[in-house]
């Protein structure tokens, strides 16, 4: 035993300003750590990668966004989202929006109805464990859909679990914004 004293561990500091990486992202890292991860540990981990990354804006339009590529060419109650979104900015048939887009894990936030304007609508996607989208994004393949819809969005927002209610996420797109 020595009594020489053991110099203090070198402290690192992350750079301010940054936003942390989602490694959520790549596909290959979700496989993986869902090998190991039962589904509901594996859901908290991503929606805690999701909201500390927030919304990466790259793709806040659903009609663009390559996140939801699969999801538009579902078809659900005879329409694809994609036709869905086309009637929507073209302002007809409003009374049967929100119940076309709660059919693809949508809820319609806000909208403009004047029919000379942008429609200016607010789409929220449903990322919880129980999304109605969750089944589209597996039958093609996509694990990590949403991280991917996370990056594309315009604003993500995210409800802490209670001891009575799960966590519960949305990804914001704001379909036809205003120039």
């Amino acid at each position: 035993m020595t009594n020489n004293k053991q110099a203090p561990a070198k402290k690192t500091f992350d750079t301010p300003g940054g936003r942390p990486e989602n490694p959520f992202l790549d596909a290959g890292f979700y496989s993986r750590m869902r090998d190991y991860t039962e589904r509901d540990a594996a859901f908290s981990k991503e929606l805690k990668a999701i909201a500390d990354h927030g919304a990466g804006k790259q793709g806040a339009n659903p009609l663009y966004a390559p996140s939801l590529a699969v999801l538009r060419g579902v078809v659900k109650k005879g329409l694809s989202l994609e036709e869905i979104l086309k009637r929507i900015v073209a302002g007809v048939e409003s009374g049967s929006w929100e119940s076309w887009l709660a059919a693809f894990g949508f809820e319609l936030r806000g909208v403009n109805y004047s029919k000379t304007e942008p429609r200016n609508a607010r789409l929220a996607l449903d990322l919880s464990l129980g999304s109605k989208a969750t089944a589209a994004f597996s039958n093609a393949g996509i694990p990590n859909w949403r991280s991917l819809a996370a990056e594309d969005c315009a604003q993500v927002q995210v409800e802490k679990p209670t001891e009575k209610t799960p966590a519960k996420a949305w990804a914001i797109f704001v379909l036809d914004p205003a120039d």
